[in-house]
């Protein structure tokens, strides 16, 4: 059987490609990383969906990545931005070098297993904002893993080109637990549904005919 080691943030692209890897019949470890995020909400979901399925995860304590690359996501002088996931000001929110180096400790850790890939759930509405998840970073990656080692390990980035809208509608074929996924930055006890993750998530939803089944705030006016 083949094996992967999937970076797993306990989000919606990567808890769907968890599903999509093991309806594939691929067996699946999965790897999180904790380096300072607000959201860190996120690290008990990837938590729980792991235990459900009955797949090994490890929690990697990353946070002297916020020692040298400070972002929106992990600092509490500078605040998550609201509005559209691809506007200008959510790049307060990139973690500079971030998948470069949970992709270098993902491998070792593929390696160290015999694991036959590496898998990320990059997608188009990040290529704007996140540079480590453009097509020409990944082609580099792709390279690197590859010769890293005398153990052939590949990366898979099967979302690379798709919307988080049609991840979603891939995610409901294969009946995948958005309940128990996180993707708000603000780190708060639910989803406060206006920055610009909470804002793409609900498109996504939107554009699959389906409703998130995460809570979110309610604003004093929303509730007249």
């Amino acid at each position: 059987m083949a094996k992967a080691v999937l970076i797993l943030s306990g989000g919606l692209d990567s808890t769907t490609l968890m599903y999509d890897l093991l309806n594939k019949g691929i067996e699946v470890h999965a790897i999180s990383f904790f380096y300072g995020q607000k959201h860190s909400k996120e690290l008990e979901c990837a938590h729980i969906l792991c235990d459900k399925l009955n797949v090994p995860h490890k929690i990697i304590d990353l946070e002297v990545l916020n020692e040298v690359a400070p972002s929106a996501l992990t600092r509490s002088e500078i605040e998550v931005p609201e509005g559209q996931y691809d506007s200008d000001n959510m790049k307060a929110t990139a973690v500079p070098n971030r998948n470069m180096v949970m992709l270098a400790l993902a491998t070792a850790y593929a390696i160290s297993i015999g694991a036959n890939y590496v898998a990320y759930g990059a997608h188009a509405g990040d290529h704007t904002i996140y540079p480590d998840c453009r097509p020409k970073f990944v082609k580099h990656m792709t390279d690197a893993i590859a010769s890293c080692d005398w153990s052939k390990v590949e990366l898979l980035v099967p979302y690379l080109y798709m919307t988080k809208g049609e991840i979603v509608k891939v995610g409901l074929s294969l009946d995948v637990d958005y309940s128990s996924t996180w993707t708000c930055y603000k780190g708060g006890d639910k989803a406060c549904g206006k920055c610009g993750s909470c804002t793409e998530r609900l498109e996504a939803f939107a554009f699959a005919n389906a409703v998130d089944p995460i809570e979110y705030e309610t604003t004093e006016e929303e509730s007249e």
